[in-house]
């Protein structure tokens, strides 16, 4: 699933131990990860992943410094970057200079003119979708095993370590899930009774203070209300993201963990049947664009325009690749996705997605090695679960099924702050994740020509694809795997203990990643300029 914000799957709330602990991460929703201070800092810089960590004093990647001092008066190749996500509005005006026009192909005329196979791709493919539309929301991974393991046992056939896995989960996500869905409902219809009696748009603290409630639940919120209201938080805000969350539980138990619901009927396809590719429409945007337009952005807003952001990368074509709905991709759609943007031109390819369980692997794995195989750098975010991937259970990962050997050309990305400590929702790995980079309070590109601030893993990876993109484009002659080995060689050394990602203990970087530092453009282009002479 799409590594969303503070409140997501991947975030895996129906694990919560009580719904007072859910709260408490509400609240945290616009302060992730306790960097309240460094938030008002942002509100002044929201340029701050670009800037230098020995010059300035936040801890960006230096893409600003290295285009103003190494870069200067260098003319560099146009490179394709794929972002494999959830669509991306290709309109905006931050971006539409830097989408990728296939240039093979005649818009709107229905006819596949290059002959690769997709009709009018002009702008990239859409493998959620058909003639009848394309899909919105989707099962996780483990409710499409349960229902397998459900007819397998049925029909007395073979049942997969997937399904097992599924059978012994899938039940207790759903109880909790529904357990979580109805109480927040019953918070945010209180929430909905509290403004309504305020007859205005404004709700007064002490009308919060005032306010009587037969809901037991939402007697100890209350204080949770009072407590962040008195702290400068505004009771439509934190109204927001109650309801944020209630729609989010809400869409757990009737899509992503629903039995009886399967999105993918839209497409008519076999999901199973790896040897098809030819599907999909060119609705590159689909229903939901927020994340991948935010991750669009990081790697290519165009720079220097005077709207919004500076992009890392320049000069950059993102190719849009929509292979997520609002629930778990399918191995099939990831596969077919990475070979679409290696035919079509990419050179790195941007993934910032994962899911518990992957049964077409072995799929996925073929495409990865495809793409090695054709110079392509894939990059991947590492999860927001707080949790050890080295453990496994994080997928897609690069390590072949078949011979368990890494996949060369990859890089699997955590999130750090403007400070430089580790994300507290950073998943890590001192074999699997090779660095970290920006993702905390990362302002970026959404629909309708705007700008939020976002958090994840899915922030971080962008920052990498860029830094390599920055590569790619001024020194075509070095490989992916050399540009893999440049990043990692040359990353910020983290000098101090950070908090250990889920935990209260203090770890350092090396512990984490394999590199122990944060991705850094400037000392890249510094070793990549040494290499060319």
């Amino acid at each position: 699933m799409i590594l969303r914000k503070s409140l997501n799957r991947y975030s895996k709330l129906y694990f919560m131990k009580n719904t007072f602990r859910l709260l408490l991460i509400v609240f945290s929703f616009c302060s992730f990860n306790g960097f309240s201070q460094q938030q008002q800092q942002h509100r002044q810089n929201n340029n701050w992943f670009n800037t230098d960590p020995s010059d300035d004093r936040f801890a960006g990647v230096s893409s600003d410094k290295t285009y103003n001092i190494l870069l200067m008066g260098l003319v560099p190749d146009t490179v394709i970057v794929a972002v494999l996500d959830g669509g991306t509005d290709v309109t905006h005006p931050d971006l539409a200079a830097n989408i990728w026009v296939n240039p093979g192909e005649i818009a709107g005329n229905g006819i596949d003119d290059d002959n690769n196979g997709y009709v009018d791709d002009i702008h990239g493919w859409n493998f959620l979708g058909s003639k009848k539309g394309t899909v919105d929301h989707e099962n996780i991974e483990i409710t499409r095993q349960y229902r397998a393991y459900l007819s397998a046992k049925e029909n007395k056939q073979a049942i997969t370590p997937d399904m097992k896995k599924a059978a012994k989960v899938y039940p207790k996500e759903l109880k909790k899930s529904q357990k979580l869905s109805s109480q927040f409902n019953k918070i945010s219809a209180e929430l909905a009774a509290i403004k309504k009696s305020a007859g205005s748009d404004s709700v007064r603290i002490d009308l919060v203070r005032n306010y009587q409630s037969n809901e037991k639940l939402f007697a100890k919120f209350k204080k949770l209300i009072i407590t962040e209201m008195e702290s400068g938080s505004s009771f439509e805000d934190i109204s927001s993201q109650i309801n944020a969350a209630s729609s989010e539980l809400n869409n757990e138990v009737n899509y992503h963990l629903n039995l009886d619901y399967t999105g993918r009927s839209i497409i008519g396809d076999d999901p199973s049947n790896y040897s098809d590719h030819n599907y999909g429409n060119n609705d590159v945007t689909g229903p939901e664009a927020e994340h991948g337009t935010h991750v669009a952005g990081i790697i290519g807003a165009v720079r220097d325009n005077d709207l919004g952001i500076n992009g890392i990368a320049a000069p950059v074509k993102i190719m849009v690749v929509r292979v997520v709905p609002d629930g778990d991709e399918y191995d099939k759609d990831i596969a077919n996705g990475i070979r679409y943007a290696v035919d079509n031109g990419a050179k790195v390819i941007n993934m910032s997605f994962g899911k518990d369980l992957s049964p077409g692997k072995s799929a996925v794995d073929a495409a990865m090695e495809y793409a090695a195989s054709k110079d392509v750098l894939i990059v991947h975010a590492a999860g927001n679960d707080s949790k050890n991937i080295d453990k496994g259970g994080n997928y897609p990962n690069p390590y072949l099924l078949t011979s368990g050997q890494r996949i060369p050309s990859w890089l699997e990305v955590g999130a750090s702050s403007s400070s430089g400590d580790a994300a507290r929702f950073s998943n890590y790995g001192r074999k699997t994740v090779d660095l970290f980079a920006p993702g905390v309070n990362i302002y970026s590109t959404v629909p309708d020509s705007s700008y939020v601030s976002e958090n994840g893993t899915s922030m971080a990876a962008p920052m990498v694809s860029g830094v390599a993109a920055i590569l790619r484009s001024y020194f075509p002659q070095l490989s992916a795997d050399q540009v893999r080995n440049i990043l990692l060689a040359t990353v910020t050394k983290v000098p101090f203990d950070t908090t250990k990602p889920g935990t209260k203990k203090h770890a350092g970087y090396n512990e984490l990643c394999a590199t122990g530092g944060i991705v850094n453009a400037f000392k890249a282009v510094e070793m990549a300029k040494g290499i060319g002479k």
